[in-house]
């Protein structure tokens, strides 16, 4: 069923499956449960400082925009010819730069990015651009779609690995491929480092700082960002170095805590383009205990006494 959609919007002007999509997330976003709606629009409140008709209007933004996130997706056979022309790179250099540096010694490095706007396309832009990218993704349920997915990915160039992958990963990084790492999604407890997010204490993934120091290469951070005619602009920074201290763990801090700070200032900058349902930070609420919260709040220096919002009771 997904092949023959695919198929579908790839004989039917792109924009109006766009269109097409978005009006169908519309729909999703009506027919959503209450509780996740409430999820979404209390992330957006708290993280932001809005009201709550400013809150239920990014929320529901941000959700309409997956429709044609979708559709983009569906439509990779016909993009994958014209991916220069739908996704402008800005920045493009400080990667081209390293690539035919003598520093690099024939490894790759490492771009940390996160879920705002059609971040699918970015690696399918990397990948037309020339960088030899591995995308880390999650497996699906279905084994059906799963596949589907891959298969769409592949046709524009990405090579992908799953999350549990570590070890191909490494490989692939000193045979000189870029490792692309989706960032800002909650993770347990073991597999996370707290830093400060929108001014909360955050479960982060570490792995792009873990990967950058033990095998000394850069992370380019890189964003998306729709345009008001439907293209898309990639943004790329100029690359980070982890420090390499005694000290492993304050390394690996410090810089996701720079990484998360660079999400969050994007984020702030386009908030309706970031996927606000997600239940950003339930590891903290059902992993830790309040007094471990409070604590980790107060050593990285987050004052909440003014937050009026609501706090979800531990068994949410």
């Amino acid at each position: 069923m997904l092949k023959l959609l695919s198929g579908a919007v790839c004989l039917l002007p792109l924009n109006f499956c766009m269109t097409a999509g978005r009006w169908l997330a519309r729909l999703m976003w009506t027919l959503l449960p209450p509780k996740r709606k409430r999820l979404a629009v209390d992330n957006v409140r708290r993280c932001l400082n809005v009201d709550q008709a400013a809150a239920v209007n990014i929320a529901r933004q941000s959700t309409v925009q997956l429709g044609a996130l979708f559709t983009e997706v569906l439509a990779f056979p016909k993009l994958k010819d014209s991916m220069a022309s739908h996704v402008k790179i800005v920045g493009l250099e400080y990667m081209t730069d390293y690539i035919n540096s003598p520093e690099r010694n024939g490894r790759g490095a490492v771009i940390a990015t996160s879920h705002n706007d059609n971040w699918e396309l970015m690696g399918a832009a990397f990948a037309a651009s020339g960088i030899e990218l591995v995308g880390v993704a999650k497996k699906q349920r279905s084994a059906g779609a799963d596949k589907f997915i891959n298969e769409l990915r592949t046709l524009v160039g990405m090579h992908i690995t799953y999350r549990s992958g570590v070890r191909e990963m490494y490989k692939m990084l000193d045979d000189g491929h870029f490792i692309g790492l989706i960032m800002d999604q909650d993770i347990g407890r073991d597999d996370g480092v707290v830093v400060k997010f929108f001014n909360r204490a955050t479960n982060f993934a570490h792995g792009a700082a873990s990967m950058s120091r033990f095998r000394k290469v850069p992370i380019f951070p890189a964003f998306m960002h729709r345009e008001d005619d439907g293209t898309h602009t990639l943004e790329v920074f100029p690359p980070l170095y982890v420090e390499r201290t005694k000290d492993k763990h304050a390394d690996i801090f410090r810089m996701t805590q720079r990484l998360a700070s660079l999400i969050e200032k994007h984020t702030r900058k386009y908030p309706a383009e970031w996927f606000w349902l997600h239940d950003r930070w339930k590891s903290m609420r059902v992993e830790f205990e309040p007094k471990e919260v409070a604590q980790l709040e107060v050593a990285l220096g987050i004052d909440n006494r003014a937050d009026d919002s609501p706090r979800q009771r531990r068994s949410d």
